[in-house]
């Protein structure tokens, strides 16, 4: 008499790994540093854990505040030891925002997303405490110190997502010829200004023209009084 084969349960097949917040945002960045934000979608999410769309909504609420969390992910990348190295204050705040913008231009979706997230999480409070040390450290008045940092990262971020990718795309060095043409062609007629200031209007690299504006807003922000009214 042949044996009778023995079933095989469907029992057998490996439980799925339960779904957590951090393993949503882990694997988006995964996602993201692979094939750009673009693709970090809600069902792309799903498909590679291996869920359903809707069941991601409980730990995500939309693609805003997951994109925030990305970045906040992200931002512990960010160098934060100059906040505690000692030395000049001003150079420590240029340490920790060249490290912040080296970040956002090597993900040039992400940069451009960070202009409108909204990060709250543990990494972007860091940020905030490293950059509020060395105001403080500078003789900066708190309330300004407490205006001012949200003006240094917006910056920061407005020129990251400015440079992104500059260096992988043709058609933002054809936008910068026209923009030197223009310049270079300007009439001193109709635009006697620009004409007298065309080449230094043009000079600089980019990282030398976010130090001097890191340079300008630290200034402005130590001796600007915040108004009363």
């Amino acid at each position: 008499m042949t044996a009778r084969p023995e079933p095989v349960s469907r029992r057998e097949r490996p439980a799925k790994p339960a779904l957590t917040r951090s393993g949503i945002i882990a694997t988006a960045v995964r996602v993201m540093r692979a094939e750009g934000l673009q693709h970090v979608t809600m069902r792309r999410l799903a498909k590679e854990l291996d869920t359903g769309p809707a069941s991601l909504y409980v730990y995500v609420a939309n693609a805003a505040e997951l994109h925030a969390a990305i970045l906040d992910e992200l931002l512990g990348e960010v160098d934060l030891g100059p906040a505690g190295a000692g030395g000049d204050w001003r150079e420590g705040i240029e340490a920790i925002l060249s490290s912040y913008t080296h970040l956002l231009v090597q993900l040039p979706s992400l940069a451009h997303s960070a202009l409108v997230a909204r990060p709250s999480g543990a990494n972007y409070l860091n940020l905030l405490d490293a950059l509020l040390a060395l105001l403080k450290q500078g003789g900066v008045p708190d309330d300004q110190a407490a205006w001012g940092v949200d003006t240094l990262l917006q910056v920061a971020t407005a020129s990251a997502a400015e440079h992104a990718g500059e260096d992988d795309s043709d058609s933002t060095e054809k936008e910068w010829e026209a923009v030197a043409a223009a310049v270079e062609n300007a009439s001193a007629d109709q635009v006697p200004h620009v004409t007298a200031l065309g080449a230094e209007l043009l000079s600089g690299s980019p990282k030398m023209r976010r130090k001097w504006a890191t340079r300008m807003l630290l200034n402005g922000i130590l001796h600007t009084p915040r108004d009363p009214s």
